[in-house]
């Protein structure tokens, strides 16, 4: 390791150290290695520029966050929220499954976790709490099922991996819309399970016209992801197009069928998305001078070569890369995950003979796997906010879920058809 890139490395861990925020973190070292490098800052500059900003890709980033706080402006998540609730019926602790179905149906909006939990997760803490469930375990399962938005379609990460690979956005969001579904059924069977055992209430019978009348209010919502992914898979749009009707979409249902959403909403939705899109442009931006580093030092070529030496199992690197990453999960962003390492460990599965849109649905699951880990898991924190629970009592309850979490995430690994039968289904591959 030459002096340029150990003054990197030491800045980017001091930034851990005094929890500076992570994007300027990443551009102190870089700044760092070029001024011992005594390279031109010029070339950092067009690097960025070219690679990411006149990427036609990542435009859909944007686009799909101003989506996520249009629906949570409105009464969108209202009717999501009332639609599960009428499905679950009189199931044994229905709010329970109605957190994971409702989660399920939002993130065919937003592709979004955390506009999941903030959104969604307010009105299915507060009704699980007054129906007399412990508001450690509604938080706890409002955070794990939160992480079915960036892993069914549509998906910002996923968008942000196409970038990073070049794989097909359209087959990476048909990828990730088995495990979704595996991992909502199997998180509503350990709801049934801990509903038994803690004797959670049954959820009110909803007479058919009842039901009727409430998928009659839903159906603009609930069209939402139909719209999508017909639009997407039919050729009609592109995944970047089919953002930009997603955010029109939006607004026109939140004005028009539900009159929830004013100019002064529309202001306030449009401050936050500038507010939002400033933040991952800059992890964005800074994330691709330390690319650009570990290109120009040929790290990532050393650590494939140390992985291949190390094993040639494809096999036993997934599991290894699986095991790195949940790690990593524990104490670190997933966009830092997602934009610092992931590119490090794309040629190595490339060149073992990985398909790309399983290796990234697969790390994609994974890092949202971190969202709801101790002790830094995002989620964790916002339920916890927005609740006023405290952590450790969710880190309690939150445990079991993960395990739940971790061995979809297994099956997943392992049976590459639950990722990549749609996409060769419909000839995306």
């Amino acid at each position: 390791m030459n002096a340029a890139l150990s003054v990197c490395l030491i800045i980017f861990v001091l930034t851990f150290i005094l929890r500076m925020p992570i994007a300027f973190g990443m551009i102190s070292a870089a700044c760092g290695y070029f001024v011992v490098k005594g390279a031109d800052m010029g070339v950092v500059v067009n690097q960025v520029v070219n690679t990411y900003y006149t990427n036609y890709v990542i435009i859909a980033v944007p686009l799909f966050i101003f989506t996520a706080n249009v629906m949570n402006s409105g009464k969108v998540t209202d009717m999501i929220f009332s639609f599960a609730n009428a499905l679950c019926g009189r199931l044994r602790g229905a709010l329970g499954h109605v957190n994971v179905l409702a989660s399920l149906i939002f993130a065919g909006m937003t592709g979004s976790a955390v506009a999941d939990a903030a959104g969604l997760g307010k009105i299915e803490i507060d009704a699980m709490n007054k129906a007399g469930y412990d508001p450690p375990f509604s938080c706890a399962i409002t955070s794990a099922s939160a992480t079915l938005g960036p892993i069914f379609p549509p998906s910002i990460p996923l968008v942000i991996y196409a970038m990073l690979s070049d794989a097909s956005v359209g087959a990476l969001f048909l990828g990730g819309i088995i495990p979704a579904v595996i991992l909502a059924v199997a998180l509503m069977v350990y709801v049934s399970y801990v509903a038994g055992k803690r004797d959670y209430p049954r959820g009110q019978a909803v007479r058919a016209r009842e039901l009727l009348r409430v998928t009659l209010q839903s159906l603009p919502a609930l069209f939402t992801p139909v719209i999508l992914l017909m639009g997407i898979y039919t050729g009609v749009m592109t995944p970047t197009e089919a953002g930009a009707i997603a955010g029109f979409y939006a607004i026109v249902i939140s004005v028009f069928a539900y009159r929830a959403l004013g100019w002064r909403d529309l202001g306030r939705v449009l401050a936050d998305t500038v507010k939002d899109v400033g933040a991952v442009s800059i992890m964005i931006g800074a994330a691709a001078v330390i690319s650009y580093i570990v290109a120009r030092e040929r790290i990532a070529v050393g650590i494939g070569a140390w992985l291949i030496e190390l094993t040639e199992n494809k096999y036993l690197f997934l599991l290894l890369v699986n095991i790195f990453i949940l790690i990593l999960g524990m104490f670190m962003d997933t966009s830092t995950i997602q934009l610092v390492f992931v590119p490090i460990l794309i040629p190595v599965a490339r060149q073992m003979g990985i398909d790309l849109v399983h290796f990234g649905v697969v790390v994609t699951f994974n890092m949202m796997v971190g969202l709801s880990t101790p002790p830094f898991g995002m989620l964790l924190f916002i339920t916890s906010g927005i609740s006023g629970t405290p952590l450790k009592k969710i880190i309690q309850e939150i445990l079991p879920m993960l395990a739940v979490m971790i061995f979809v995430l297994v099956v997943i690994t392992y049976i590459p058809e639950t990722i990549l039968y749609f996409p060769r289904a419909v000839g995306l591959m």
